[in-house]
Formats: C-alpha cells, structure tokens, sequence
C-alpha cells in the first residue's frame, strides 16, 4: 500500500475527572497489563473469569488454538469443558447479590413523552416467563431462534430468554427487506420468529408484522416452514390486534397507532402477551459447555451471501464484559447509553451483554437522532444524566450539520466518556465531539472492531491514553496486531497495509455457520497465520494505529491505493462541509479515479468555487495524486437505517446507473433522485 506522510496531531490528555476514578491510571499501567495479556492469555483471563458464575470449571487446556492453515483446519477453544450460562451472569447474579432493585435499562421511546425502565429483578422474571414460552413452543439446546424486534425492552428480553435455555439466538436487524430475513431465516433453519406488530422511525411508520409474513411465506416457497410467529404488542391498541378501515387520527411518531394494520394467521401467529401470562417464572438456566454456540449474527460477504458469524459462551462472555469495563471504564452508578440498534453487533455487545454482564444501568433508545428535532441525544443525556456515552461517527456528523445550539441548550456535564463506533472518525469530528458534546471534560473513545471480533481490539484507555483525534490507539488486551503488505511482510512507520492478528483473544468468532471452509478462506487463507480484519490502516512514530477503511473502500488511482476515508476526512475539514463520501469511478487513463459527495453546513452554499477549494484542500492534505476528478453536491446521502452510508447505490450514482438494486434498507429513498438530479456530467 501508499507509504503516505501521515501527520501526528497534538496529544490530548485523559480529563483529569476520567483519570482519578480509572480502572487503567496510566500507560506504564496499560503496557504491564498489556504484556501480561499476550504472554500468559491463560493467567490473564483466568483471573478475571473468577468474578463470573461456574457451575463447574474447566476440564480441558484454557486455550487450544490454530491460525494457520497450512497447519491443518482453523479452530479457537477457551476454557474447554466448563460449564455456565452468560443469561445467569448478566440477570441472576446481580439479583442474587442483592442488587435486584437496580435499574438495568431505562426505555426512551421514539416519542420523547414515551419511555419506561426495567430493575434488574423485574428482567429476570420477564426472561424466566419468555424462555418458558420458547421450551413450552418446542425450543430445545441447540435450536435457532429469528428476531425481528425494534428497539425496545422486550428485544434484550428475547435474546436473554434464548441464552437461558441455551437456543441460538439470530437477530436480524428491524429495517432488513422481507427477502433478507426469509434467507437468514432459511440459512439458520428456524422455526420459530419473534417480532413486533410495528414501530415507528421518526416520523416513518413500519409494518413489521407486514415484513415477517412475507419473508414466511418466501420461506416457505424454498422448502422451509416457520411454525410459530410470535407478536409482540407494540404499537397496537391494546383492544383489538386487527384495525377495521375506519378514519383515524393520524398520530406519527407516537403509540399507540390505530393506523396501522395487520393480518393475522392461527395458529402459527400468537401474542407474546398472551403466551407470558401463562407462563411460569420460574426457569432454571441451562448449564452449558464453555464452546457451545451463544448466538449467530450475519454480516455482509463479498460474495453477496450474508456470513452467520458465530459466538459461543465463555469466551465472548469475558470478552464483552472485559471491554466494556476497561474501555468505558464502567462505574457502579454510571448510566451508560449505546444508540446502536441490537440487530448489529454493537447493540449484542455493548447494549446488552456486555452492560448486564457488569450490572450496569443502561438505556435503550427506539428513536431517531433528529427526531422531533436534532437536539434528541441531548436532551435524553440530560434526562437520565447519562455518563458513558456511545455512538457512530456518522450521527455526530450529522448533528454538527445542524450547528452547537442544539448541544449547548442541555446540561451535559454528567459525561465523562463519550465513544464511537462504526467506522473511522475524521479528526474534525472527533474535536467537534470533544469540544462541544464533551465541553473538553469528557475522554473520546474511538474503537475499532467488527461483528467477527466480538468486541473492541483497538482502543484508547479513557483514563490512561493521550489521544490523537482520528486514531483508533492502542490493542486491547490479548490483540497483538500487525500492519502487513501484500507480500505478508510487515510494513515500517507511517506505511499503510493490511490490519491483522497474530493470536487469539475469547471473544473473536469460532466459524460462519454451516461452512467453516468460508470462515477459514475469507479470514485466514490471505496471510497464513493470521486473522485478517479486511481493513487498512498505518502505525505512526508513537506506535499510534490509524485505521483507514476497509480495503475494499480505497480507490488504485494510477497505481496509488487511497482510502476513500481519507479523502473524506480531508474535504469534510473545509468549514463549510459537514459530510463527505468519496467512491471510485471509472478512468480511461488512471484506471480509476475519485468521485466525491459532500454535504453542506446548514446555511452553507454549494459553488464551482468551493468545489475548487475542496481539490485544493485534498491536494494539500493528503498530496496531488489523490486529488479529486468530480466532486457532487449532496444535500443527503443514501444511508441505512442505522446510519451507514450505502457506498454501492453511491457508485451507481457516479457512473449514472439507476439500476441501483434494493434499497428497503435505506432510511431516506428519495434523496436517490436528488442525487441524480445534482450529478455533474462525466463523459
């Protein structure tokens, strides 16, 4: 890759306020517990696995593993042979430590006047009634259960539930098309779906009820027949579950919703209230094998087919709660907050399990960040004085777009971390989310890590690390990684290469569900040895990892491979551009070249002249080879509902393709038209 000159920006201190209360004080800290971690990984984890519940311990080695495939097949096996249930460690043990009375989460629904909480004792009963219902339908150890939920309590009560009694719990994210769920349904072979009746995004009304008939019906056609759906009211009144077609009054964006209608099918359709009323509380968990599957989440291939990433018990148990300790260094009366929705990975981790793991109070949020207005965040901060926060760099750019009297307007002095996750955060807004959302009292975590790592692996230490804005940091515990070359060898200071890792940690996946040959050629089979992350990114004189993107987001421009997360970062410093995206185009000469999208400030005007600016800028920052050959204003960009940008619609756009394929999980359909309106010409 590019051996670019790569600046090192002034280091930012820990707040003094993080650092006094810190699980990790210091670097000299983080380095000796670091060097522990890689050279004795089974003295490490085996120390803090003691504060977690063991119906039995291990009876095989702690840690078995092979990265290499030239060895034989790849496997990874933690405390092989104990015996747990990450359900009890996350609900019962707090309870029965006499901390029942607890809030576990708080519920801030999508109207602001809507919202509701849950105590640590009042989620065990809710979990022991609803894994009832799941063995009272036939769900055994080992079965794979679908769930299709919004954000809303009842969601972690499902997947808790299914930890119980040692199903496989397979979330798919409440936004997927009909066509998308039916293949992840079909590909785990459940039977049974769990969803809602519907929820509102903002202002926007969704049928999911509508969704998950169609994808049975689809599943059906292929073969595979769902046996029960299960209907969590949500959204209904409580009165009726069908609505007559009556004239009602239109309420967007708030419950209950008349307006919305569902078909209802007996018997494999039933209420979840229904079915809990009769249900016992009394379940007693199911005591499971350290390497047994905890659930499967299924991330986008290359191949165009979804991965079933699977996790299993122990590890990712310690994992998850590991991270979220140390990373957003949790204290006892901390009120943490991740917007992620649970159908991602960081909602798995860092909404659910990792949070409950460590008895923290959390909230979950079913809303939008701009709706009713872009103050939300804000003032839900304020409400439940939130101290942790954690969110995609994606919202903070859009929020900034909006300008700082939104933040101001609410007390935010209860923060102390505030973290992002998603994708690289460009320096301007990872200072913009220190400056103004933190007021400079708050350390920012930036991690870097993937569904298929389980949790964080590259991170600052809140307490300890001086941070660089942009930079994901430092490894966390166990994760050595490294920054190879095409040639798998290891690259110098300042030179970008391929991101990868040379050992085990508990939480990464054990294989793709139903075909470990893809798990092992997708992660192991480039650089034999290692698990490849499929991202880019450079190490800079202080041992400061940057990540740039992932390989497949950089463009070849006449044999200079550039991060389009760079480019971006570049044009979004330009005080007028609140957002940027940068994909390729085709180039008779270069090969290809870079076509970028920018988003103007609220009161900022797009001109010939700012597009000059902007070349200029990029020439500047980052050198004439990666200047751009069309820059396109974009009032919005095409985005998922849990806010990624969706680079391909983008890419068809550049070139003027309007076969852009689906798009039932863009949040906003029409800003594709706009887009197309604005193209410049390329011929």
């Amino acid at each position: 890759m590019a051996d670019n000159h790569h600046p090192s920006p002034v280091l930012i201190p820990p707040p003094s306020q993080v650092q006094n209360e810190a699980h990790v004080k210091s670097m000299d800290q983080y380095r000796e517990m670091y060097k522990k971690s890689v050279e004795d990984p089974v003295g490490f984890w085996g120390d803090i696995a003691k504060a977690f519940h063991w119906e039995s311990g291990p009876t095989g080695k702690f840690l078995e593993y092979n990265f290499d495939v030239r060895n034989g097949p790849i496997f990874i096996k933690w405390m092989q042979g104990a015996k747990t249930n990450v359900c009890y460690n996350a609900v019962d043990r707090h309870v029965k430590s006499g901390n029942g009375s607890k809030i576990a989460f708080y519920w801030e629904g999508n109207d602001p006047g809507d919202c509701g909480k849950v105590t640590f004792s009042e989620l065990q009963d809710k979990v022991c009634r609803f894994a009832n219902v799941l063995k009272s339908l036939g769900v055994q150890k080992g079965d794979r259960v679908a769930i299709y939920m919004p954000m809303i309590i009842d969601i972690t009560v499902a997947l808790l539930a299914c930890a119980r009694i040692g199903a496989v719990h397979s979330i798919v994210f409440g936004g997927f098309s009909s066509e998308s769920l039916a293949d992840r349904i079909i590909d785990a072979k459940c039977s049974v779906v769990i969803t809602s009746d519907g929820v509102w995004r903002g202002s926007k009304l969704l049928n999911l009820k509508a969704i998950v008939d169609s994808a049975v019906d689809k599943c059906k056609e292929q073969g595979h027949v769902v046996d029960h759906v299960v209907v969590c009211r949500h959204l209904l009144p409580e009165e009726e579950y069908v609505v007559n077609d009556r004239d009602v009054e239109e309420r967007p964006g708030q419950r209950p919703s008349p307006q919305l209608k569902i078909e209802w099918h007996a018997p494999r359709d039933k209420w979840w209230h229904e079915l809990v009323a009769a249900a016992s509380p009394d379940c007693p968990p199911v005591w499971l094998d350290a390497e047994d599957p905890l659930f499967m989440l299924y991330t986008s291939g290359s191949t165009g087919k979804p991965k079933g990433v699977l996790h299993t018990q122990a590890g990712y148990m310690l994992y998850s709660a590991t991270t979220f300790k140390y990373d957003f260094d949790f204290q006892p009366d901390d009120v943490y907050w991740c917007t992620a929705d649970v159908g991602w990975i960081t909602g798995h981790t860092y909404v659910t399990y990792g949070p409950l793991l460590n008895g923290a109070t959390g909230v979950i949020f079913e809303g939008v960040p701009t709706y009713p207005d872009a103050g939300r965040f804000w003032a839900i901060i304020e409400k439940y004085r939130v101290s942790k926060f954690y969110t995609a760099p994606t919202a903070i750019r859009t929020l900034m777009g909006f300008g700082d009297d939104f933040v101001t307007k609410y007390d935010r002095s209860s923060l102390k971390v505030i973290a992002t996750v998603g994708e690289p955060i460009n320096p301007e807004a990872w200072l913009w989310y220190y400056n103004v959302v933190g007021n400079k009292q708050a350390a920012v975590v930036d991690t870097f890590w993937q569904t298929e790592t389980g949790g964080h692996v590259i991170t600052p230490f809140p307490g300890a690390t001086p941070t660089k804005p942009g930079s994901a940091t430092f490894p966390f515990f166990g994760v050595v990684p490294i920054i190879l070359n095409e040639e798998g060898k290891e690259v110098g200071v300042d030179v970008e290469g391929y991101i990868v890792f040379s050992q085990p940690w508990p939480g990464v996946m054990r294989t793709v569900y139903g075909d470990h040959q893809r798990f092992e050629t997708t992660y192991f089979k480039k650089f034999p040895g290692y698990y490849t992350t499929g991202d880019g990114g450079y190490k800079d004189k202080d041992g400061y990892i940057w990540v740039t993107g992932r390989i497949d987001d950089m463009v070849n421009v006449s044999g200079h491979l550039l991060s389009t997360a760079e480019i971006e970062s570049a044009l979004v410093e330009h005080p007028t551009v609140t957002e940027a995206a940068v994909v390729s185009h085709p180039h008779s000469i270069k090969g290809e070249c870079t076509y970028c999208f920018v988003t103007m400030k609220n009161g900022s005007t797009y001109s010939p002249e700012l597009a000059v600016e902007l070349i200029k800028q990029v020439r500047e920052k980052i050198g004439p080879f990666a200047q751009p050959d069309f820059i396109q204003e974009a009032p919005g960009l095409p985005k998922t509902r849990s806010g990624k940008i969706m680079r391909r619609v983008l890419r068809k756009i550049a070139i003027g393709d309007r076969n852009i394929g689906d798009v039932t999980t863009m949040a906003d359909e029409s800003v594709v038209d706009i887009l197309f309106k604005l193209r410049p010409d390329t011929a």
